[in-house]
């Protein structure tokens, strides 16, 4: 039975709306019909000269015109991350059914989880800096660099003032890292509203690595799959709009999902590999101040990369928290690639979808399940269901670990 109802009362955290781009869909309507369907937006990368390697598959957003988006910035002055974050954020505000006027009179919270911050810019600064001198790199390019710009654009775009601004670069985990933090600034009533989520661009110095580390797939991302062989990189980015329920209810808001709680913790266990019983030690902190059991769990969106190391390990996790019969556990970087700083929130908006619109997406790229992950993790096709409570994994190089809880919305709980 769940525990929701003990201890002391908290304010509760609603998600009013969401703004995507992934490789599949930009919106949040394109990325739930993506979804449903099982779309997979992997393609040659042509951001980057690929010369070299044997093989360089991603998910590269097939447009990058944002003008619709970014009204108030000069595009220049913006680095592919930050363009990704600003477009992001207003159509979230915007899908929330907020003007930028309305936040103006409000206290706010801007939290942008990254991996590579303007990633591409840095290897273009780089490359400059070898080849011709440190001197002769361009000082527009270098104005845009700093990571704190992919929140601090999103400020700068909407004209906010009362804003609190902060951008968070623990890697693949780091789109959780930013939720939790609306989510508490939220429930403890320090702000008004948040929005938070995560962006990165495609970078060679990214790929390059994951590349030399034998993580990158030659053909596909399968999570979960005998026959996988790792992961492919991605772009994008999942910013979220938070407020608080007292808020949403007044201005009769539509709600996505109430985010439930968190957990998080970093154990510094191994660069590269995660550590079984620190992500259920992290599971059960998330499951312990969400007030739930584990038999309340629908849905696990899990971390998913379609590596060796991880899936193994995060499945082995998840069995100790859930036994020998977890929730389903489906893996959407099969569909949209590994987005690094924005995986997790996109996963936490994928979860706040399938609440809303009542159906769990697959693990495509599916041909047969490892013995060594025994979870049902919905191979190749969507299926209709009543979904009420997800968990959304994020598991990041260096032991950095955060899992959230999202549930339906329910205006007067049992």
């Amino acid at each position: 039975m769940s525990t929701r109802e003990a201890g002391p009362t908290r304010r509760r955290v609603l998600l009013t709306g969401a703004g995507v781009l992934s490789s599949v869909g930009s919106g949040v309507t394109e990325f739930k019909e993506a979804l449903r369907a099982g779309r997979v937006g992997t393609a040659p990368i042509t951001l980057f000269d690929t010369a070299g390697f044997q093989y360089a598959r991603g998910h590269q957003l097939p447009s990058t015109d944002l003008t619709e988006f970014i009204r108030r910035l000069p595009l220049d002055d913006l680095g592919r991350a930050s363009r990704f974050s600003v477009a992001a954020a207003r159509m979230a505000v915007t899908d929330a059914g907020l003007a930028d006027e309305e936040l103006r009179n409000k206290r706010g919270l801007i939290a942008i989880g990254t991996t590579d911050g303007e990633g591409h810019d840095l290897d273009q600064l780089a490359e400059t800096a070898l080849r011709h001198g440190p001197e002769h790199m361009a000082p527009d390019v270098l104005r845009r660099a700093p990571a704190l710009s992919l929140s601090m654009a999103v400020a700068k775009e909407l004209s906010l003032s009362d804003v609190e601004v902060t951008t968070i670069s623990t890697a693949c985990a780091a789109g959780n890292y930013a939720l939790g933090s609306g989510f508490d600034a939220v429930r403890s009533g320090e702000v008004d509203y948040a929005l938070v989520g995560g962006s990165d661009g495609l970078c060679r110095k990214n790929f390059a690595g994951f590349y030399r580390l034998g993580l990158i797939s030659p053909d596909e991302c399968r999570p979960f799959d005998a026959d996988r062989e790792g992961l492919l990189t991605g772009e994008g980015a999942g910013v979220m709009l938070l407020e608080s329920e007292e808020s949403a209810l007044a201005r009769g808001a539509r709600v996505y999902a109430e985010i439930l709680g968190y957990g998080l913790n970093c154990d510094a266990h191994h660069p590269t590999a995660p550590e079984e019983e620190s992500v259920a030690r992290c599971i059960r902190l998330a499951l312990d101040d969400a007030r739930l059991e584990p038999q309340d769990i629908d849905l696990i969106s899990a971390h998913g990369t379609g590596t060796r190391t991880n899936d193994i390990t995060e499945t082995r996790a998840i069995r100790q928290v859930y036994g020998d019969s977890p929730p389903p556990t489906v893996g959407i970087k099969s569909m949209i690639g590994h987005t690094m700083g924005a995986a997790s929130a996109l996963g936490a908006i994928a979860g706040a979808l399938a609440i809303a619109h009542g159906f769990i997406p697959p693990t495509v790229n599916h041909r047969r399940t490892d013995p060594e992950c025994p979870v049902d993790c919905v191979p190749n096709e969507s299926h209709d269901a009543e979904v009420r409570i997800v968990q959304n994994n994020g598991l990041a190089f260096g032991g950095n670990n955060a899992v959230v809880m999202l549930g339906k919305y329910d205006p007067a709980p049992c």
